[in-house]
């Protein structure tokens, strides 16, 4: 267990978002298309990223301007910035692949399921929670 996560535990919603979070590497591991792989990939990082946003930050109500959930990732945990960075890049390609337009390869869509799996494992590491995200890449390719 980390040190952070042992001195302040994570609030439920970070709970709540890191098992969704898990759900959604599931569903892109068994996922029959690449665009709902690379769809749930991404959803998968979004709720990790927002799990961490979630037990770093307090909400301010003096903010008016909306801040993407990377933005908010790059600023409270920089060691995930680079991550920040890689998964923001990936939004339009995301919102593409939902919309039906055929943007994404197989391989685009497997690459991203490994990644994602792989950030949602660091993100329980920092939160000093249980890594499940393995049990869900060993789908991947089950197929």
């Amino acid at each position: 267990m980390s040190v952070v996560s042992a001195v302040r535990p994570i609030p439920r919603s970070a709970d709540a978002l890191l098992e969704s979070a898990r759900r959604s590497l599931t569903e892109a591991s068994i996922a029959p298309s690449a665009a709902e792989r690379y769809s749930a990939a991404h959803l998968c990082a979004l709720r990790a990223a927002a799990a961490m946003v979630a037990s770093r930050t307090r909400p301010s109500s003096s903010r008016s301007r909306v801040t993407s959930v990377w933005a908010l990732l790059s600023r409270s945990t920089p060691e995930l910035g680079e991550w920040a960075t890689f998964f923001a890049a990936g939004a339009a390609k995301r919102a593409s692949a939902e919309a039906g337009i055929p943007c994404v390869s197989v391989r685009e869509a497997d690459d991203l399921v490994r990644d994602a799996g792989s950030f949602l494992s660091r993100v329980c590491d920092l939160l000093g929670r249980p890594d499940q995200a393995a049990m869900g890449s060993t789908l991947l390719h089950a197929r």
